[in-house]
């Protein structure tokens, strides 16, 4: 089994990269809140609509499980069988802290669909909203 993939990184240097853009606008740039949860809703409806809504046939065997509401502060989102919901989740994306850092694991993450998994998980939660 491969360890899991932490997005930490990715995610600071895509931080940084929009610090350094910003930088560069004369308009000043909204403030994003960078914390746990609202990463997390910014990754849910991206998913909702980029890998489930849109048709995706990566994902049409599945369907998304959001648990945003987290007393561990770790709002999380699930990719489940649509058969069977109940089953082992096959992806898990959870953050935690502010800034959020993110980790994403499970089978699918086992799978060719990692890397697009793993790049649009980093894009939404940076705040592009943009399906690969």
């Amino acid at each position: 089994m491969r360890p899991r993939l932490s997005l930490t990184s990715a995610l600071t240097i895509a931080a940084a990269a929009a610090l350094v853009a910003s930088c560069q606008s004369k308009a000043p740039a909204p403030s994003q809140d960078r914390g746990a949860l609202s990463t997390m809703e910014r990754v849910a409806v991206a998913a909702n609509n980029c890998w489930f809504k849109s048709g995706d046939a990566t994902f049409a065997a599945y369907k998304l499980a959001p648990e945003l509401n987290s007393f561990s502060g770790r709002p999380r989102i699930l990719v489940v069988h649509k058969g069977s919901p109940e089953s082992r989740p096959l992806l898990v994306v959870q953050a935690e802290g502010n800034p959020s850092k993110l980790d994403a694991f499970g089978p699918m993450m086992d799978s060719p669909a990692r890397p697009r998994i793993a790049g649009d998980v980093v894009r939404w939660a940076g705040g592009n909203k943009s399906c690969s």
